[in-house]
């Protein structure tokens, strides 16, 4: 009987659709190329999906994360129709990029930081989608992830989404400036700061209470230190010079970036506008976890 259960408990489990279906507006919609390239940047778009190291095409599939979980690989987004984005619609679009589903109706693996999409604006997707569509095919399939077992059940991911998934606290809040919350949108939201700079559990989620607190355990190996605001303050870095390390690579100590945080840097926040830059910035050096 219990194995019946566990059977049936299974199959339902594999069958359980996730993520909702939408807005059919979305398809009416005029997308901006301009800004969505803007926040493709932002958002770290090239950055995760393009192996420069390797000779790769901008776009056409990332260089692999080592995790404790497996070896992941970004997929290919150019306009390639059989390897790429090219045969999706923007409703496919806007359900990967928002909910983390596939097509297919799939859940992607974690790796892929869409929680801290899930509240970009129809017009935010609108835009990001026109983008995307001016991105030369490139017919080159990402490889396929090399998980073990069990985490290369996709349909565990399901489980992992009920326990963990949260969307981000981007919300404004009233008593704070415009600058300030336009930074939390950047940090909290599209830049996604925290999925580098906080510990992870053994489930490979964040960890609530060490938002910003830093991560020893980045894939490849790889470490981000803290950036609470007393720690930043402590080892000497102020607005001005945080937003133009974020620019330009280069720490107050005349030291540069290295790892993941250059390639942050060189593909995604150095196209940024200063505004954004100082934005962010003022967030990440004033920022009270309590409050949002």
């Amino acid at each position: 009987m219990a194995a019946t259960v566990g059977v049936t408990g299974g199959i339902a489990l594999v069958a359980w659709p996730i993520g909702i279906e939408p807005p059919e507006t979305l398809d009416i919609l005029e997308g901006d190329v301009d800004r969505g390239a803007y926040l493709a940047r932002a958002s770290g778009c090239i950055a995760c999906h393009s192996n420069f190291e390797a000779g790769g095409a901008p776009l056409a599939g990332g260089a692999p994360l080592v995790t404790d979980f497996g070896t992941f690989y970004p997929p290919n987004l150019t306009t390639d129709p059989d390897h790429g984005m090219g045969a999706w619609t923007i409703s496919d679009f806007a359900r990967a990029v928002r909910q983390g589903v596939s097509p297919e109706g799939e859940p992607y693996y974690p790796t892929f930081t869409y929680p801290f999409y899930a509240q970009f604006s129809d017009q935010d997707i609108a835009d990001l989608w026109a983008a995307f569509q001016t991105v030369p095919a490139v017919s080159e399939p990402s490889p396929a992830h090399e998980a073990s077992f069990p985490f290369d059940q996709r349909w565990g991911l399901k489980l992992w989404r009920a326990a963990y998934l949260s969307e981000p606290d981007t919300d404004p809040v009233e008593e704070r400036s415009d600058v300030w919350n336009r930074g939390k949108w950047m940090v909290r939201g599209a830049a996604h700061c925290g999925a580098c700079h906080t510990d992870r559990n053994i489930a490979g989620a964040r960890i609530a209470d060490r938002i910003f607190a830093g991560n020893d355990s980045l894939p490849g190996g790889k470490s981000a230190p803290s950036i609470l605001p007393a720690d930043l303050q402590a080892a000497g870095w102020d607005a001005d010079s945080l937003a133009y390390a974020l620019r330009t690579g280069i720490t107050p100590e005349g030291d540069v970036f290295g790892g993941s945080m250059a390639e942050v840097v060189n593909y995604g926040t150095a196209f940024l506008s200063d505004a954004d830059l100082a934005a962010m910035a003022t967030y990440i050096l004033d920022n009270d976890l309590s409050e949002n």
